[in-house]
């Protein structure tokens, strides 16, 4: 039985970006509901306190990334993962989040009852190393997962052939640590997705070469290292109003780009084209190397800060190929091409693998749900067909993860404050059987991505009609929280009782 120290309004599962957010969210328009955050590791910081590999850093301008209650206020738009992680702990330390957080609490297993109408959460108490101390129980009527949607544990599966002859080092970016070095060597990274786009700068510093070899280009995207626009309008202001401000400016740039490049996508690929070839070396290959098959913000767009990565191409000691591997060999790697790349390190930066609800076991009166994630629908962005009281935080994937994140908490708390106005006890978002039949059975990520096109049968359907959808963007999401309504699609009930549908 639970005690009543582990037995609260609303719990957070994460305390990443996310589910800090989430928790400032929460407590400032639910005040009077208590609240927790379970964390598994022994510190906050998510993703930014995961990544080690050389030069991680936001790939967005951190005017967006962070939180709109906490401005990011330093002069650095696109901020290393350390700097990242502080301005987490700064930020929950501000509105006293971090006293909520139970640090090496591994949720293992979430369980709805609908006679008790509330979550039972199994919990592991670890050590830093990850010995369990303690086993937890943990009831809520409400729950919010915000542990994001890829494995830290697990990379995305990837066959290469022949990367077991390989006498060299072989690393994947996930798993990076202190023990790997890297100077003076010859090193191939394969991918050509953020990772790769960071890696290859960091690395050309101070490796003997580096070769980034893609087998499809991807979009690279030059953004200024420093925010100017925040530090002039810090002249004539607090920095805080400037930020909040700035936050503005930049949510309607970034929204009004995405769509323009959406909507006219020949012009977009010139234009991204052009800004490329600008700033690489005289007679590149643009149409070779950096021409993908898609277009801009069909898949995400590769930023670097300042184009250190056209700046390292312009060296003498880094470049791309964009070719198919034939094998791994002792020294190298064959190409189909017939060329061969010569190598002492290979780092696979070949994707995340993603999957909702990481490790943790969901079941819905008895039922365990996990498998069933690709058949249900996702409604508004936050919530699952047939699952009650629960909202599954994730954020924008082509446009800056943050505003996603922050709108579809809201999605889920408007959705809290109905419920308890009607005194209604459970809310399950519903779909009648003969609408269903007839509903769009869309990717919720609609990107071609092949990390997330090969999961798709993991992640949510969408139909793009009513509430059963994953938006794209933060004015489509903002005007569905501010004027949509939270009865469509969703079946609220007390005691087994019908509130509405």
């Amino acid at each position: 039985m639970a005690s009543e120290d582990s037995t609260f309004d609303i719990i957070i599962t994460g305390a990443g970006l996310s589910g800090i957010n989430a928790a400032y969210l929460l407590q400032s328009e639910l005040p009077n509901h208590s609240f927790t955050v379970l964390e598994s590791r022994d510190h906050i910081g998510g993703t930014w306190a995961f990544w080690k590999y050389p030069g991680v850093r936001s790939d967005s301008a951190m005017a967006l990334f962070g939180f709109p209650w906490y401005p990011w206020t330093e002069d650095t738009s696109m901020a290393d993962a350390h700097l990242i992680k502080k301005y987490m702990e700064e930020a929950a330390v501000s509105q006293g989040i971090d006293k909520k957080i139970r640090f090496n609490h591994r949720v293992t297993s979430e369980s709805w009852s609908s006679e008790e109408q509330r979550w039972t959460l199994h919990v592991d108490v670890t050590s830093s190393d990850g010995t369990v101390l303690e086993k937890k129980i943990f009831k809520t009527p409400w729950l919010v997962n915000a542990t994001g949607y890829y494995s830290y544990e697990k990379p995305r599966p990837t066959v290469i052939p022949g990367i077991e002859r390989f006498q060299g080092e072989v690393v994947h970016p996930q798993f990076w640590n202190d023990e790997v070095q890297y100077d003076n060597k010859r090193v191939i990274i394969i991918g050509s997705g953020a990772t790769a786009i960071t890696l290859l700068p960091a690395l050309a510093k101070t490796a003997k070469h580096v070769t980034m070899l893609q087998r499809s280009p991807s979009y690279v995207v030059s953004l200024p290292a420093r925010d100017n626009l925040l530090q002039f309008m810090g002249r004539f202001m607090p920095i805080q109003w400037a930020g909040k401000i700035n936050w503005w400016i930049r949510m309607v740039a970034e929204t009004l780009l995405v769509q323009l490049l959406l909507n006219f996508p020949n012009w977009g690929r010139k234009s991204v084209a052009d800004a490329m070839r600008r700033q690489l070396p005289k007679g590149f290959d643009v149409d070779k190397h950096f021409n993908p098959r898609y277009n801009p913000f069909e898949q995400r767009l590769c930023l670097c800060p300042r184009g250190d990565f056209f700046e390292a191409l312009r060296g003498p000691n880094a470049c791309v190929v964009t070719d198919h591997i034939e094998t791994v060999t002792e020294n190298g790697i064959l190409l189909k091409s017939g060329e061969t790349l010569e190598a002492d390190m290979i780092i696979t930066a070949t994707g995340l693998y993603m999957i909702l609800l990481n490790k943790i076991d969901v079941f819905v009166d008895g039922v365990r749900i996990n498998d069933t994630i690709g058949q249900r629908y996702m409604w508004n962005g936050v919530m699952l067909e047939g699952i009650p009281n629960t909202g599954v935080i994730t954020g924008y994937v082509a446009a800056t993860w943050t505003p996603g994140a922050s709108t579809r908490t809201q999605q889920f708390i408007k959705v809290i404050k109905h419920a308890e106005k009607t005194g209604a006890t459970i809310a399950t978002p519903y779909i009648d059987e003969a609408k269903r039949a007839r509903l769009p059975k869309e990717p919720c990520i609609p990107s071609s991505s092949t990390y997330i096109a090969e999961v798709r049968d993991r992640l949510p359907l969408v139909a793009n009609v009513g509430p059963w959808r994953n938006g794209k963007n933060w004015l489509e999401d903002a005007t569905r929280l501010w004027f949509g309504w939270v009865t469509t699609g969703m079946r609220f009930t007390s005691w087994n009782r019908a509130k509405s549908d």
